[in-house]
């Protein structure tokens, strides 16, 4: 059983904001450490603190890095509506030829920038570098989190463009906040995946296919629900903050059938399995001499500035809360 997250939401102009909440993505890779082999449980168990604090670096880093916000979606529908992935190819350079770089970085890289994660922190196991090791695993599980979000893979990312500005942070912040004390986590183990590309592009087209019902079903819902009980108001330290109400909360999630607990446990174990494939391809390294390591003042010190840009910074690129 987990413990319920704490979820924030404020008023700003007059519409509501959200935040991703922090919990889901370091719940995604705690828990993705039990997933892994003996051989490798041990290393991450000890580490998994860092692992799972750090979960949260990559969208840190989006007040840092106008670089980093396309890692963490991809607008699938602005290529096609219809036939999205069969219009787009998932090998990089062959998108590039279709679209462009520049196309590409406006509507996101997430699926790519997966595969390439995976492939730095094979290097970084080869190299037996505990610094690149961690920061890499804790960044690609964020990363696995994010695409496993039916709302990262389209241009209606806030449901902007249908009159539903908000359902972003309803469906994957308000909904577990309610309810992943009953969500099962226990998703096995970690497998070797052959192609972390194709594998990226998967969750990303499994989520893309969940988009209509988590759309859909909240325009639905809305229709039939009283106007005043769709929202309400609840406390939040000092403030008092606009939320959707239990109700329609709770009404949504009973229609969504399990969707946000099926997105979470497939973003838990293929996070697992990433990590253990960039193991695998880096010859199974003796990760037992890694046990005593201590994080270097570098990465300490570059983890130091990362908190105090995002503390006292503003997002660069996409607004909303990819």
């Amino acid at each position: 059983m987990l413990f319920l997250f704490f979820f924030v939401a404020s008023i700003v102009c007059g519409q509501l904001v959200y935040s991703w909440g922090f919990f889901a993505h370091k719940e995604i890779n705690k828990l993705a450490v039990m997933t892994l082999p003996t051989d490798m449980v041990i290393f991450y168990k000890k580490n998994i603190g860092f692992v799972s604090e750090h979960a949260v670096d990559p969208d840190k880093r989006r007040y840092a890095s106008e670089n980093e916000a396309p890692r963490h979606f991809i607008d699938i529908d602005h290529f096609s509506k219809d036939k999205p992935f069969k219009v787009m190819p998932r090998r990089w350079d062959e998108a590039v030829a279709k679209f462009t770089e520049d196309t590409l970085q406006a509507y996101g890289i997430v699926p790519w920038h997966i595969s390439k994660v995976t492939y730095w922190l094979t290097k970084a196991f080869e190299e037996e570098s505990v610094d690149d090791i961690l920061r890499l695993s804790a960044d690609l599980g964020h990363y696995v989190g994010d695409a496993h979000v039916p709302l990262h893979t389209t241009e209606n990312y806030n449901g902007q463009m249908t009159n539903q500005r908000g359902i972003h942070g309803f469906w994957e912040s308000r909904l577990p906040e309610l309810n992943s004390k009953d969500y099962d986590f226990l998703v096995g183990k970690a497998t070797y995946i052959e192609s972390p590309l194709d594998a990226a592009w998967e969750a990303i087209e499994d989520s893309h296919t969940a988009l209509d019902s988590v759309l859909s079903f909240e325009e639905d819902l809305t229709l039939e629900f009283p106007s005043d009980n769709k929202y309400g108001f609840e406390s939040r330290g000092a403030s008092t903050v606009r939320v959707y109400s239990e109700d329609f909360s709770q009404a949504y999630h009973a229609r969504l059938n399990g969707m946000v607990e099926r997105r979470m446990r497939a973003a838990i174990l293929m996070t697992g399995s990433l990590w253990y494939t960039a193991w695998v391809n880096a010859g199974k390294p003796d990760l037992e001499k890694l046990n005593n390591a201590t994080l270097s003042e570098k990465l300490q010190s570059l983890l130091l500035d990362l908190d105090k840009s995002y503390q006292g910074g503003k997002i660069k690129g996409r607004e909303h809360d990819h």
